[in-house]
């Protein structure tokens, strides 16, 4: 199977500056171009989709990631049922339990019950079924189209419900074998549960990118991307059998105002050397980094480890603003890493 590669940071200055930013990554072969949804940070996910979606032909677009504590079922099938439309048949949905955006609402996550109600409620809606609602009548979208919707999960739980009701899972667990497996085996025992055939849920990965070319940024943010996985998905740590031997993430957090994660902090550099206690084994499996080559080598070593995986999203980190995301585009195509699309 192809690996396509998608992105999912743009130049977010203003719509016409994000349509030309995707118009340049769909001609140097970026397969997807993905929106987070943040209505604090960014302008309207489903606008800037659409504007990129009449500026291109082949590029697919989505989400990445909706949440139901931001979007009801209904509102989301809706949205991108249009931007389907507008496209000819390039978007796809994607779910999850909720991730800054929430923080910063001062909202909690989803809970995996509600996530899998929300997945299970747009894939009917989109497929033009009825839907009880508890309404005097049943709900349907009149604009249905057969968008496919995925989850971006992390935990095992999380990644059970969605083999048991999504088209696709993304994994966002790192790079270590372990995890891996552990993930697609939870994604395949939940599609089983609901007698679906394990084979038809494909499989995506995101994995972190560090494109330092100094060792000692590399390893303080290989660091800090591993931090955050421990800090919300333990189990990463634990399948692979990794230790952690210092303070809790929370406290950690208190002590050096860091906000509003691991994952996210101001300074990557900074946040890595505060779980300087990490070792090389466990900064090494949560993230891509080196040189472009050296991307486009792990990222062919990942493919081979998933062959069921179709889709690769190397997330950079520190992450590009503006006209550097072209930058990120071209360097990524000139290491290699676009040939596997």
């Amino acid at each position: 199977m192809q690996l396509a590669v998608g992105l999912n940071r743009w130049d977010w200055a203003t719509p016409d500056r994000f349509a030309r930013s995707v118009a340049h990554a769909e001609a140097a072969g970026i397969g997807h171009a993905f929106v987070p949804v943040n209505p604090l940070f960014l302008r309207d996910p489903y606008v800037l989709m659409t504007t990129g979606a009449l500026a291109t032909g082949t590029i697919r677009f989505g989400p990445l990631l909706e949440t139901p504590m931001l979007r009801p079922a209904a509102v989301a099938a809706g949205s991108i049922a249009t931007l389907d439309e507008v496209s000819g048949g390039r978007a796809m949905l994607t779910w999850g339990i909720g991730d800054t955006a929430v923080r910063w609402l001062g909202m909690r996550p989803a809970r995996v019950a509600e996530l899998e109600k929300a997945v299970r409620d747009s894939r009917a809606l989109l497929r033009g079924d009825a839907l009880e609602v508890g309404a005097a009548r049943p709900a349907r979208l009149r604009h249905a189209r057969p968008v496919p919707v995925w989850v971006a999960a992390s935990g095992p739980r999380t990644l059970r419900a969605a083999g048991r009701s999504a088209d696709g899972v993304f994994l966002r667990v790192g790079t270590h074998p372990v995890n891996l497996r552990a993930s697609i085996d939870a994604v395949r025992a939940g599609a089983a549960e609901a007698g679906r055939d394990p084979g038809e849920v494909d499989i995506g990965l995101i994995v972190h990118t560090c494109r330092s070319q100094d060792p000692a940024e590399i390893r303080a943010i290989s660091r800090a991307m591993a931090a955050g996985f421990y800090e919300y998905a333990p189990a990463m740590f634990e399948q692979p059998g990794f230790e952690w031997n210092g303070p809790s993430p929370d406290e950690i957090k208190e002590r050096h105002d860091l906000w509003p994660d691991f994952h996210h902090a101001g300074d990557l550099v900074a946040a890595g050397h505060l779980v300087d206690f990490l070792d090389d084994s466990v900064a090494r499996s949560f993230a891509f980094f080196g040189s472009a080559t050296d991307v486009a080598e792990q990222i062919g070593e990942l493919a081979d480890q998933v062959p069921e995986a179709s889709i690769v999203v190397p997330h950079p980190v520190p992450q590009p603003a503006g006209e550097e995301v072209a930058g990120y585009v071209d360097w990524l195509a000139g290491g290699g890493a676009l040939d596997r699309g």
